[in-house]
């Protein structure tokens, strides 16, 4: 049996996946913990992207070099933790964008295995402190360092992000598996850029086309825990780098996190 790594602390882990790039998935986990933090809830975020780490740079945190010293190479099995995680809009976060130059590049092609194991290193080695959840922000695929993190770390659920094409909830479908194999609970699915109201009607466009009869197998009994629409509010809170459950609580998107949050905490009790 793989041994699994202990994270002091955090009662609660939550894996963030999608099957291809472009849903929009950093943008959903980073709304989803300011929603949990809003409910009253202690939250960090680690980004796990290695190929896009964008959680950084959403929340106005940027690198220019690397961190000198951060990086786990090989450390003791029962070494403490030593990374303090940064404090953004009350979330502990940490990344693989904080570890690396925003113009840096880490190529998982050269050893997929390495890489798996810098994540997981990287998630043991961060004094979290106490936290109600803990969410992963995963790459797209179901490659590394998914299979790493399922592997060894203690994951509670798992959310997929989609948006509602044909394409990508096949790829959603896809990157699911790997979780279902290992028997890992499904909270739900948030689909993304689910529709479309126009500000100066009122009218709902579905910009997608949504197929509503038509699911791959392996998302046929996943629920669905909530849609948000596609809006300009939430790219101008992306380009303030303040998310918009921050920027604008009181918004109806920024609502619908919330509704999303709590469908989660109920699932998880």
């Amino acid at each position: 049996m793989v041994p699994q790594i202990f994270i002091p602390g955090v009662q609660r882990v939550i894996v963030v996946a999608s099957g291809k790039g472009g849903v929009g998935k950093t943008t959903v986990t980073v709304n989803l913990a300011l929603a949990l933090q809003r409910s009253g809830a202690t939250v960090g975020i680690f980004d796990a992207d290695i190929y896009g780490p964008n959680v950084p740079l959403m929340l106005g945190v940027h690198r220019q070099k690397r961190s000198q010293g951060m990086i786990a190479i090989a450390r003791r099995k029962d070494a403490p933790a030593y990374i303090q995680p940064l404090d953004r809009f009350g979330l502990r976060i940490m990344s693989v964008g904080l570890l690396v130059g925003e113009d840096e590049v880490i190529d998982p092609a050269r050893s997929p295995d390495a890489i798996g194991q810098l994540v997981v290193q990287t998630l043991k080695d961060v004094q979290w402190g106490e936290l109600d959840y803990l969410l992963i922000d995963l790459p797209p695929s179901a490659g590394q360092p998914q299979a790493s993190l399922v592997q060894h770390v203690p994951i509670d659920g798992v959310v997929i992000v989609t948006t509602p094409q044909d394409l990508s909830l096949l790829d959603a479908g896809r990157s699911l598996r790997l979780f279902q194999q290992a028997t890992i609970p499904i909270l739900g699915v948030v689909e993304n850029m689910s529709y479309f109201i126009c500000p100066d009607c009122g009218t709902r466009h579905e910009i997608f086309q949504h197929s509503e009869k038509w699911r791959p197998p392996a998302l046929a009994d996943v629920p669905l825990l909530g849609r948000i629409p596609l809006t300009p509010t939430i790219s101008k809170s992306i380009n303030k780098a303040d998310p918009l459950v921050h920027d604008h609580p009181d918004d109806p998107v920024a609502q619908a996190f919330l509704a999303i949050t709590a469908v989660l905490q109920s699932r998880l009790s």
